[in-house]
């Protein structure tokens, strides 16, 4: 698989790269659709991406380097070779989380609303920057075999990126994106029309936290605190938090509803 997009000889432009910035331009251009409609104008949110797409590959880059210190305190200089991966999703929402907060109480914006109108532009963006993996040839599952990749009917370009080394491995990035895309399409065209202010937002943990914790349990490259997969313990989180505002959000309304229909068959 070669990842080089272009080689201009003293500068090469990786594939990866190009994937990233497309991802955060579809994902910007949609939320700046979806703002427009939440009365939010565009020019707030083209300010909000300028400052957040850095602080995202910033937050990324460190919460990569922090679980792999043994490396790069021998290799410093690469440490800014961004364009040949390590990026961890989680520091990335971490770090865009933090300033997102801050972003909206510095303008007295709703945060709850600016997450919920991030959330499926977020998901989307992370179904186009597991290509940028692909084409890494990393973020992928236990090795295995072609005749098994070909009955799973993945295709075929897919199961040729995967033999890296004349082994053949699980495309765990492949079946991320997926499910990113069938979270999108939840969160885009059936939840963002239903429920309160935060439903979107705590799908997302959900929905993500689960598929992000079922693939990493196959991915062979995990971050790891002694035993532990990180991924999967920030996704556990992830899962916890989203339940946890859904109560919150919803549990008073059934309440009072169980009271109004107590009350009326009294």
């Amino acid at each position: 698989m070669n990842n080089i997009f272009l080689d201009l000889g003293i500068i090469k432009i990786y594939w990866y790269s190009i994937i990233l910035l497309f991802a955060f331009f579809i994902g910007g251009i949609l939320a700046i659709k979806e703002a427009k409609k939440n009365g939010i104008k565009e020019a707030f949110m083209t300010n909000y991406f300028f400052y957040l797409v850095p602080i995202v590959i910033i937050g990324a880059r460190l919460y990569f380097i922090i679980f792999n210190l043994d490396y790069y305190s021998m290799y410093p200089l690469d440490i800014l070779k961004v364009w040949e991966g390590g990026l961890a999703i989680h520091g990335g929402l971490l770090a865009g989380i933090a300033f997102t907060y801050y972003y909206t109480k510095k303008y007295n914006i709703s945060f709850i609303k600016l997450l919920d109108i991030a959330a499926p532009s977020l998901i989307l963006g992370q179904a186009i920057g597991r290509w940028g993996n692909f084409m890494n040839g990393e973020a992928f599952g236990p090795a295995t075999t072609y005749e098994v990749l070909k009955n799973t009917h993945i295709p075929k370009f897919i199961i040729e990126g995967m033999n890296i080394g004349g082994t053949y491995y699980t495309p765990t990035f492949f079946y991320e994106s997926i499910w990113c895309i069938i979270g999108f399409i939840l969160l885009y065209f059936i939840i963002k029309k239903i429920g309160k202010k935060g439903t979107i937002t705590s799908f997302y943990l959900i929905w993500y936290g689960m598929g992000r914790w079922k693939i990493e349990s196959l991915r062979q490259d995990s971050l790891m605190l002694g035993n532990l997969k990180v991924a999967q313990l920030i996704s556990i989180i992830m899962i916890l938090i989203g339940i946890i505002y859904l109560i919150y959000l919803y549990l008073p309304t059934i309440v009072q509803k169980q009271r109004r229909k107590k009350h009326a068959n009294i």
